[in-house]
């Protein structure tokens, strides 16, 4: 069993983590809240990457750490001795959003997540000031890993600030973490590979991350790739739940999902596409409902299950961005009811 409460289940929940189309804050917080604006569903402090670089997702959260500035160079974000303009703009955008975030989320006492990219997969993107990715450096590796962990606990104490009734969660976005678990992180040239992290130094850093946040008083939910993710270790480091886009699992990922779910993390299953056609209700609930009896999990846990897109909706069409959600909010209630079943 794990050792910590995994907090209070949301059931028919429907959620939205991640980036949306735009370049406008106020009038994507509203989007949010206008659609998810309601308990237990799960608005989120939106990411536009469309206004440039510092509103990325690695921007973002290079944004939020401590002591560490960064620039951004031909070959992406870079570790600097001293923050520049790149970094400066990055942090403007994140004050104006969460300016933004607080009127929106006025009066707000549900469930509120914040997306930012992990350590490994920070480390992973991030070079070094010689030009390295800086996941092959020890130093560097601890200093991110120290540095997000008080950024992270910062950024939730600015949060719960300016929405006092908010249960925050952190969404901790690690798309890199197996490629460095298994060396597969290319060299900054291209030609070669890093080598593999070994996996107690990859469990203990993104445990210490996880524990700041939750030391913070948030919850913290891991969001990882689909394809071999390493759920155990994300049971290991202390996550209270766990994000995968559910249509790329296979009957083995399943048990391994099986054994997550028995553990106490909740999964946030990512089922929306951002982009074709718009499933039916039933399609979105039969992806999870489906394999998930077929795993013995029981149905009175599908209550539990957060519905989300399978991927960041920032390359839909802003017009059909309320559309999405209101069906990602039909399906969790449709899935609610089938855990009666």
């Amino acid at each position: 069993m794990p050792d910590h409460d995994p907090g209070p289940r949301l059931p028919g929940t429907a959620a939205a983590v991640g980036a949306l189309p735009g370049e406008d804050p106020r009038e994507a917080a509203r989007t949010v809240f206008g659609e998810l604006g309601e308990p237990p569903h799960v608005p989120h402090l939106p990411t536009l990457p469309a206004r440039g670089p510092g509103a990325d997702p690695l921007g973002r959260t290079a944004a939020l750490l401590v002591d560490l500035p960064v620039d951004l160079q031909p070959g992406g974000w870079r570790f600097v001795d001293a923050p520049g303009r790149d970094a400066a703009r990055a942090g403007s955008f994140l004050r104006a959003d969460l300016d933004e975030l607080a009127e929106a989320a006025d009066g707000w006492d549900g469930p509120l997540a914040l997306p930012v990219v992990g350590p490994w997969s920070l480390l992973a993107a991030v070079e070094l000031s010689r030009g390295e990715r800086s996941v092959s450096d020890h130093g560097a590796r601890r200093d991110v890993v120290a540095s997000l962990a008080q950024g992270l606990a910062d950024h939730v104490g600015d949060v719960r600030r300016l929405v006092p009734g908010a249960r925050v969660v952190v969404h901790v976005e690690e798309p890199s973490l197996n490629d460095v678990l298994t060396g597969r992180v290319p060299t900054q040239s291209g030609y070669g590979t890093l080598r593999a992290v070994h996996r107690p130094e990859v469990r203990d850093g993104l445990r210490a991350v996880l524990d700041a946040v939750r030391a913070a008083g948030a919850e913290p939910v891991l969001r990882l790739r689909s394809e071999d993710a390493p759920l155990a270790l994300a049971r290991e480091a202390g996550a209270a739940g766990v994000a995968l886009d559910v249509r790329a699992l296979g009957s083995t990922a399943w048990e391994s999902v099986a054994a997550t779910v028995e553990g106490g993390l909740r999964l946030w299953a990512g089922v929306l596409p951002a982009a074709g056609t718009v499933p039916a209700v039933g399609a979105l609930v039969d992806a999870v409902r489906v394999p998930w009896r077929r795993v013995g999990l029981p149905a009175t846990a599908l209550a539990d299950v957060v519905l989300t897109p399978a991927e960041g909706l920032a390359g839909t069409d802003p017009g059909a961005v309320r559309g999405l959600l209101t069906r990602l909010r039909e399906a969790a209630a449709a899935l609610a009811e089938a855990s009666g079943d």
